[in-house]
């Protein structure tokens, strides 16, 4: 009798997944936000934040208002890029039954597409907000009044739509990864602060926009199947498993020779720099083995948690690499 109860409950539980209807508790009413959100993509968020702060921190520039004005923003941006994501993929079909990655709130029916709509207004208006707070603190010391703030943040809106809504469809997603994970984030963070863009910070850009890029990577190569069939045109799908592997692999290459150039820009300890490169390689060549190993399949989620555990220690570590350069 007892063992049919069980079984009554877990299918009463499988019947009834997170809803966004508003029936139920407060937690079963966030809980399919916060699942949409996908709170685990925003270390890809904090990452240019931090390195663009810990070098405005060696320039003695450093102001954590700001700091943390930059932060909310791109976390609030990512959120918006994730829940436009899940809308336009269940509108277009690309979320099948088949689906390797993690479940999407449209497509499981959590919460509605009219409802998504109106959280994406809700989060852009939070990023706007954060925007427009940290423009105020600083735009009259900015050389052009903080228009060209004004003119970046509406660049960024613009294309947390279009990456989805196209781009991403075109092989063109990894080039969007170097730019608005990179370039623009590392760069728009040290500015607001420096109010100038120096070199050291543009290498800061490419080395985290690209080692951003193996997230992008590791998802296309595990989906690369599943895209072919639903028309999305990832660089994986058009150039083939080897090519992922490959590019998975020159990330870590690339990102690690940019921090050396680095280290001679900025006057830093090159053995801290060294240290912090042979960290990160050998995690990386660690995870590219594994996923030589697993291939196919939803077993590639892991290498993709491990692949977010290794970019924000390499991270961490080369922004204070960064940052005790001189101070010591």
């Amino acid at each position: 009798m007892m063992e049919e109860v069980i079984i009554m409950i877990k299918n009463n539980i499988k019947s009834n997944p997170p809803s966004a209807t508003g029936e139920g508790s407060g937690g079963r009413l966030l809980r399919p936000w916060f699942l949409a959100a996908r709170p685990k993509t925003l270390t890809g968020a904090m990452i240019p934040v931090i390195l663009g702060s810990a070098l405005a921190y060696h320039d003695g520039v450093l102001n954590w208002t700001l700091v943390l004005c930059c932060a909310f923003f791109a976390g609030f941006m990512q959120i918006a890029a994730n829940m436009i994501n899940d809308l336009y993929d269940f509108q277009k079909g690309t979320d099948r039954e088949d689906r390797l990655g993690p479940e999407r709130a449209c497509a499981q029916g959590w919460i509605t597409p009219k409802a998504m709509k109106r959280g994406i207004a809700v989060v852009l208006c939070l990023a706007s907000i954060t925007g427009l707070v940290a423009l105020w603190l600083c735009w009259k010391e900015l050389p052009y009044q903080g228009i060209e703030l004004l003119l970046t943040g509406v660049v960024c809106i613009l294309f947390a739509f279009l990456y989805t809504y196209g781009l991403s469809y075109l092989g063109l997603g990894d080039v969007l990864v170097l730019i608005f994970f990179g370039l623009v984030p590392v760069c728009g963070t040290y500015y607001i602060q420096a109010h100038q863009i120096t070199t050291p910070a543009i290498l800061l850009g490419f080395i985290s926009g690209i080692s951003i890029d193996a997230l992008l990577v590791i998802n296309n190569y595990r989906d690369r199947e599943q895209d072919r069939i639903s028309g999305k045109r990832t660089l994986v799908v058009l150039l083939g498993e080897r090519f992922g592997l490959f590019h998975y692999m020159a990330i870590s290459i690339i990102s690690c020779w940019l921090s050396i150039l680095l280290c001679y820009y900025i006057g830093g300890k090159q053995l801290y720099f060294q240290i912090v490169t042979l960290v990160y390689l050998s995690l990386h060549i660690y995870a590219w083995t594994k996923m030589r190993e697993i291939r196919s399949g939803k077993a590639l989620n892991h290498i993709l948690a491990l692949t977010s555990i290794n970019m924000f220690i390499f991270a961490l570590m080369l922004a204070a690499a960064i940052s005790i350069t001189n101070k010591l």
